[in-house]
């Protein structure tokens, strides 16, 4: 069965998303944007496309309908209003969203639906929950289960040692709203920026702190069974310290708008980057006390002649691999689905998912 898709948006992941889409031959795919410049890219590129107004509900619905499925690569304040259209015009909603609110909206919208509303599917929230369910699953009694995920420049040069790899809104929504983890065995909430912890991986020496939405859903899932569960981005070093600065001492909190101004003026774009996720768990197997690991590093590379950044193939792998799953049957086609309900050997397995194996999953297994 061969599934029509609407791609709302057309920023650098909806480009990634069409494109993988488009090489496909189970998939048709049309882009969707109220900028007509952006779309203008899709058309050189023989994909289709169509002008939407995603702050109108009657456009949003006339220009979904008569699709299988609608990919939201929006910015996360628009994806209650795209998610209430899907569900009018009957067609499975996916997202990236690492917005807590907005996925608690989606979770509402799907309560009656008919068809499956699927947030959070990019990297993190996305695949690294797959992975840390995965997992967590391989251990008798589960205590522990921390995820770290960065997406990083290769060559770093200014004094926050980062440059802009994917949307700017979501990165700072990141930077400042509450983070979800699991503390003592209880669901919580923990500051952003705070946890401050160093990693070392491949000779590189990595700082890992707070940073709102990336768990997704799976705290709540293991809730109970887990005595503590986080997840933290990684950076350089050096990094924290002067988002701090900025955040709190400059107040610039309060002025998300004013910090995307700045960090859209001063950070330069980059297709040279690297994404690393690194899951760790800790718990019994046959009694005995265990520590697994799961490494995943990618980089940017090239795909029918273009160079793609590592972020972009790992969001769009992250989201399209478990649509691939929903258009086999392989996940529930109706309500809320979760992350965790994904199996890590299905999702590698899809024709999307394929695409984090040259960065090449390892489990280390090591006694603790």
């Amino acid at each position: 069965m061969n599934w029509n898709i609407c791609v709302v948006g057309a920023g650098k992941i909806g480009q990634m998303i069409a494109t993988l889409l488009k090489s496909s031959t189970h998939y048709s795919v049309t882009v969707a944007d109220h900028d007509l410049t952006a779309l203008a890219a899709f058309k050189k590129l023989g994909i289709p496309t169509r002008q939407i107004d995603a702050s109108d509900a009657g456009d949003l619905e006339k220009g979904l309908a008569g699709f299988d499925a609608v990919i939201s690569a929006a910015p996360f304040f628009l994806t209650p209003a795209i998610a209430a259209a899907a569900k009018t015009v009957g067609a499975h909603y996916f997202d990236l969203t690492e917005d807590v609110a907005a996925t608690n909206a989606v979770r509402e919208l799907a309560e009656d639906s008919k068809t499956a509303f699927m947030p959070q599917c990019g990297l993190a929230p996305g695949f690294v929950g797959i992975a840390g369910a995965a997992l967590a699953a391989e251990f008798d009694e589960i205590d522990s289960l921390h995820m770290r995920v960065g997406a990083l420049p290769l060559f770093p040069t200014n004094a926050l040692k980062y440059n802009l790899t994917w949307s700017t809104d979501g990165l700072i929504n990141e930077y400042c709203n509450p983070c979800d983890a699991i503390v003592n065995g209880k669901l919580v909430k923990t500051a952003p920026l705070e946890d401050y912890e160093v990693l070392g991986h491949d000779g590189v020496e990595y700082e890992c702190f707070n940073t709102s939405g990336g768990l997704g859903t799976l705290p709540e899932t293991l809730e109970g069974k887990a005595q503590a569960v986080s997840y933290r981005s990684i950076r350089y070093p050096g990094h924290c310290d002067i988002l701090k600065l900025l955040l709190h001492d400059l107040g610039l909190e309060r002025r998300r708008d004013l910090l995307k101004e700045i960090f859209e003026s001063a950070l330069p774009r980059t297709d040279q980057d690297v994404v690393l996720v690194y899951c760790t768990a800790k718990g019994r197997i046959n009694g005995e006390l265990r520590e697994k690991s799961l490494i995943n590093k990618s980089y940017a590379r090239s795909i029918d002649g273009v160079t793609w950044s590592a972020i972009q193939v790992t969001t769009a792998a992250g989201v399209l691999g478990v649509v691939d799953l929903m258009r086999t049957g392989a996940l529930p086609a109706q309500g809320f689905v979760k992350q965790e309900q994904v199996k890590l050997a299905d999702f590698l397995n899809t024709e999307f998912g394929r695409l984090y194996r040259p960065g090449d999953v390892t489990e280390q297994n090591k006694a603790a």
